[in-house]
């Protein structure tokens, strides 16, 4: 079943989206139909959980639920998502952990918007449970690996561009997944940045390269390091690109639209040469947005700059928020996860400024798709000033997931104390499903989850145990809000 979204409706529901965060406070407002009807379900998934490896899980650095499963009775929701972890524990250096998927099982008993769960049950509204692990592989079916690729390299061959490599394994490091209703899918990674594509039994079929801006450069020739080296290796030279996606910094948000017809994939923020080698200038990032209707070959058919949000971080000083997934509801709006950097669970600093969900509409926004700036020698916002050539998309507010209220009804908290019920430091993973009440046709489940990090006291992985450092054991945590996307046909 797919659903379409009426890009004129929710173009008349942008228009009056002003005040939003106050509105949505209220959790019988509407703000031109779009309702954020609040907090609905949390859940966790132990740090302690190991996998059918016998290595320790890794959480949501990307999530699909699988919507022609899910169903509805007395009790509650039943089905199951599949949840993508990254490049493996990385604390000291990246490690030859092998790429993987999750599947969990999830049984959901809502709670009423706005209202306390029952005593004792604040965090056991979505009961998670990891059924199953299946590893990624290369186009020859060998492992691939974690490791940052420092110089490495595959050439390209047949179909396939030139690939990230480490240790003579294609090297992924994971971020954002698409399921195809024939089970393959698509998946986005850092390194590349690059869009793979896997059969269902997880084997690469084909890869996208993005635009030559994106492509990170280091003395004229592409260079995949992300300045991670694994145990023994030396840093790169120089430690950030020249020109293309900044470290640690790759196709971070990807979604495909309900009706099947584009895959549209963000960069966690602006390349380098747009501002991106500063935290202070890395507003302009890019939205690809790929014709889909021939999945082993993507083509790019629009592009636009998405600003990023700005703040003040505690000190005062300029800071740009990162992108950290998307869900589409059109090829021109989408839902953006976008999150400050630092603060947590498991980390020194305790406070977020920035957790939030924003409607992003490139409806006006310029379309620099195969212009001059997707050549890394023309920079679209040199020193983060974007081009006056160049009209940004729109940003308006839609969800706060550091609001105070909403957190305390389910036990959670943002800031001290920096105990197991603080938000942890990255929420990178998003996807919706119908609440399948035919009073509610608009109304979704919006899941939302972090990526722990694999920070773990009892941790294990590459043969070898591990203790994170000064006591962090980050626990996958689920959050679920039930929102109202007005114009969703159901076919």
């Amino acid at each position: 079943m797919k659903h379409l979204y009426r890009t004129a409706s929710l173009g008349v529901a942008l228009v009056l989206f002003t005040a939003l965060t106050p509105a949505l406070a209220d959790s019988t407002a509407t703000v031109g139909g779009l309702v954020n009807k609040g907090l609905v379900g949390v859940g966790r998934i132990p740090a302690a959980q190991r996998d059918k490896f016998g290595e320790t899980f890794g959480s949501g650095s990307g999530m699909s639920i699988d919507t022609a499963g899910w169903t509805h009775d007395a009790t509650g929701y039943k089905g199951s998502l599949w949840l993508l972890p990254d490049r493996g524990y990385n604390v000291v250096g990246t490690t030859d952990y092998r790429p993987r998927l999750n599947t969990i099982g999830i049984e959901f008993a809502p709670t009423l918007p706005g209202a306390a769960p029952a005593a004792g049950q604040q965090q056991a509204g979505v009961k998670a449970t990891l059924a199953d692990t299946m590893l990624l592989t290369d186009d020859k079916g060998a492992d691939a690996t974690g490791l940052d690729p420092l110089n490495g390299v595959r050439a390209a061959s047949g179909d396939m561009p030139i690939l990230p490599e480490a240790n003579g394994k294609l090297a992924l490091d994971n971020e954002a997944i698409v399921r195809l209703p024939d089970g393959s899918m698509f998946i986005s990674d850092e390194y590349g940045p690059n869009i793979y594509r896997f059969s269902a039994d997880g084997h690469l079929l084909s890869a996208t390269q993005p635009p030559a801006a994106l492509v990170p450069m280091r003395h004229g020739a592409p260079n995949f390091a992300s300045d991670n080296p694994g145990p023994g290796a030396a840093e790169p030279d120089p430690k950030d690109p020249d020109t293309g996606r900044q470290n640690n910094q790759g196709l971070e948000g990807m979604a495909m639209t309900p009706d099947g017809k584009f895959l549209i994939a963000v960069l966690q923020s602006a390349p380098r040469q747009d501002g991106g080698d500063s935290p202070a200038t890395r507003q302009n990032t890019r939205a690809l947005v790929y014709d889909a209707s021939d999945p082993a070959h993507l083509k790019l058919a629009h592009e636009y700059v998405v600003p990023l949000p700005v703040f003040k971080d505690a000190k005062g000083k300029t800071k740009i928020a990162a992108q950290s997934e998307i869900v589409a509801l059109s090829d021109k709006t989408f839902l953006m996860l976008a999150r400050d950097s630092g603060n947590g669970q498991g980390l020194k600093g305790d406070t977020s400024l920035v957790r939030q969900i924003f409607v992003v509409d490139v409806s006006a926004a310029t379309d620099i798709a195969g212009g001059a700036f997707d050549a890394a020698d023309k920079p679209l916002a040199p020193k983060g000033v974007l081009d006056p050539s160049v009209t940004p998309a729109k940003l308006t507010p839609f969800i706060d997931i550091n609001d105070k209220g909403e957190l305390g009804r389910f036990g959670l908290h943002n800031g001290a104390p920096n105990d197991k019920n603080n938000l942890s430091e990255k929420w990178e993973a998003m996807s919706v499903v119908s609440v399948l009440d035919p009073k509610l046709p608009d109304d979704y489940f919006l899941f939302v989850a972090n990526d722990n990090d694999f920070l773990a006291q009892d941790g294990f992985q590459v043969g070898a145990p591990y203790k994170a450092e000064d006591g962090a054991n980050v626990d996958t945590i689920f959050l679920v809000y039930q929102v109202t996307l007005p114009g969703l046909a159901k076919k």
